[in-house]
């Protein structure tokens, strides 16, 4: 039978396995992409990789995400990260909507879906001994540091945005800056020196914050409302971190351990607007260290649907809501079965089924 997993690998850990096999105590970075419902995919693989497999080697690790990216890595960092899993799990597939749905009913049950995820122990995920949360958002600039929360500016912000990132990914820099929210006990110190276009911002995580930054990471723009008025940060209207970094093309390099990239797609884009772009995708140094593991496209034939859950499912099962949840509770236990083919892998890495960057 045809794998449910695809693993490529950087040529720096394809040279660590190699040497060594896939060693827990080797990972220092796990990063988790911006993409809506697409996480949900990524929930039984979660739930080994923080409930086990890390288990047997404690040290610091980055946990860095964006969007539901930045949700699931919260939730690795609860003391019983396999609980907050499946409440974030079953939270997100319950979601329920309008018809004629506004940016404030979305950003109010997202805020409400947060605060039951949270569920007053925001001292545990921002106070890991080990597990050092960072949140990626984005903090509007130029024509978007200032909209007034008008629907009109924001559209024209963003597609004042669209149109400079389509003749350049650096030039949507000029519309948004980086911040990043991190745990108190890492500075993020590997990504405040500069490796791109981007204006950098840090903010240290806390028990005011936590939420809001969740919240900011994954706000949509035109979707839900930006947020502001975040304690301890700058000043502005933050919206969704995947719209600088969806798929987190990070600075890997900077440090020497393993990069263990849980991921739905076989492939990094840099940012959202980057998605039609093939040629801008990551090839670069900063995939050296990196395992990026991702479902097999004979893994998605066999969900509901024959594809991941997304964010279109909102409006393809309309009110239906009973069945739009059925199917995304299906794929997330189908979800397990990359977890069990990565341990098996783990166990006895063949490099001949790993696809290298």
């Amino acid at each position: 039978m045809t794998s449910p997993i695809t693993i490529r690998l950087g040529h720096k850990a394809r040279q660590r396995i190699a040497a060594e096999g896939v060693l827990a105590a080797d990972v220092a970075i796990v990063p988790a992409a911006a993409g809506g419902p697409k996480g949900l995919i990524l929930h039984g693989f979660d739930c080994w990789l923080f409930g086990d497999f890390l288990r047997q080697a404690p040290r610091p690790r980055k946990l860095v995400g964006a969007s539901i990216g930045a949700w699931r890595m919260a939730a690795s960092a609860f003391d019983d990260p396999v609980a907050a899993h499946k409440r974030l799990a079953r939270l997100y597939a319950s979601q329920r909507y309008p018809k004629n749905v506004t940016p404030e009913y979305v950003s109010r049950t997202c805020r409400a879906l947060l605060d039951e995820l949270i569920d007053g122990r925001a001292r545990e995920v921002i106070g890991h001994p080990h597990h050092h949360l960072s949140v990626l958002t984005a903090r509007g600039a130029g024509a978007l540091a200032n909209t007034n929360g008008a629907r009109w500016r924001e559209m024209a912000g963003f597609l004042l945005a669209a149109v400079g990132n389509a003749v350049s990914r650096n030039r949507l820099a000029a519309s948004m800056h980086r911040v990043v929210f991190h745990h108190a006990g890492d500075d993020a110190n590997w990504l405040r020196e500069r490796f791109d276009a981007f204006d950098g911002r840090f903010v240290e995580l806390s028990a005011h914050n936590l939420r809001d930054a969740l919240l900011a990471s994954g706000s949509i723009p035109l979707v839900l409302q930006a947020v502001t008025d975040i304690a301890g940060a700058p000043a502005g209207a933050y919206w969704d971190g995947g719209l600088i970094d969806y798929h987190l093309h990070l600075p890997y390099q900077r440090d020497a351990g393993l990069v263990l990239y849980p991921h739905f797609n076989d492939y990094i884009v840099p940012g959202w607007l980057d998605k039609s772009m093939p040629w801008r995708r990551a090839r670069d140094q900063a995939l050296d260290n990196l395992i990026l593991v991702s479902p097999s496209p004979d893994f998605i034939a066999r969900l509901p649907n024959a594809k991941l859950p997304d964010r279109k499912d909102f409006k393809v099962y309309g009110q239906d809501n009973q069945r739009r949840t059925r199917d995304w509770l299906s794929a997330i236990g189908e979800s397990e079965r990359l977890a069990d083919a990565f341990a098996r892998w783990c166990e006895r890495p063949d490099l001949n089924q790993a696809a290298s960057f």
